[in-house]
């Protein structure tokens, strides 16, 4: 193929296609093809490609904290408590599919944030939008928001990712601001998108944590029906000594 149809091919972004096709080039196996199976190659290489650049657009999209963690590499040690079979339904992806939320908690170091960017990375994967925040910069970046006047639009962009990770809630106490926001950014969400949220707090305390019985009855309501849960336990994973 000449250089100037490689030129065109390029012109509309088919770069999987010229890929394939100077890969054709110089494989004995492809020259002995038809063309009708020439053809499929390269559609297959096309499609293979695309999906390949909408899964880095979208991870790089998703801002994780630990970009190298991935469902692959967890850690199973059996003290950790975790169900290999939750894990698997999970990594399938239908928990966003069916826009419930997950929540994982457990103490400090015990490896909430790597799993929940393991799951993030998978969801990435499978075609789904992400974003990681942690609790208190969302918070002050929603406050920025207020100021600015963009608030609304904020929220919007927020209630269209598939999945919304929320790490370290619960660190610092809330105040009123940040209960409404929080209740505004999840009543957008409910039913119809998913949540991650990690905590050292386990679910049962949030109620008091937001000290406010009835902005914490309405959140709660948005984020803890329809949920999975995860309680890590085990050590840290941070001390490499009691690791080994």
């Amino acid at each position: 193929m000449n250089e100037h149809t490689l030129t065109q091919l390029r012109d509309l972004r088919l770069d999987g296609m010229v890929r394939a096709i100077e890969e054709q080039a110089t494989s004995t196996t492809a020259a002995a093809l038809g063309f009708d199976e020439r053809l499929s190659l390269l559609v297959q290489s096309e499609v293979a490609w695309r999906d390949d650049k909408r899964v880095g657009r979208l991870l790089k999209a998703a801002k994780l904290k630990v970009s190298t963690a991935c469902v692959e590499d967890i850690n199973w040690r059996p003290s950790r408590a975790l169900e290999r079979s939750l894990v698997s339904t999970l990594a399938g992806g239908d928990w966003i599919r069916n826009a419930h939320n997950l929540l994982i908690t457990g103490a400090t170091g015990c490896g909430k944030t790597w799993l929940a960017c393991a799951l993030a990375h998978q969801a990435a994967r499978s075609g789904f939008s992400v974003l990681y925040v942690r609790a208190g910069r969302l918070f002050d970046e929603l406050h920025v928001a207020h100021g600015d006047g963009s608030f609304a639009r904020r929220l919007a962009q927020l209630a269209k990712l598939d999945v919304l990770v929320i790490d370290d809630f619960a660190i610092t106490p809330m105040g009123a601001s940040e209960r409404n926001d929080l209740l505004e950014v999840l009543d957008d969400r409910v039913g119809t998108k998913s949540t991650l949220i990690t905590s050292q707090l386990p679910v049962k305390a949030w109620h008091t944590y937001l000290d406010d019985p009835t902005l914490a009855d309405a959140i709660l309501d948005r984020v803890v029906h329809s949920s999975h849960r995860m309680d890590l336990k085990g050590a840290t994973l941070r001390d490499k000594k009691k690791d080994q």
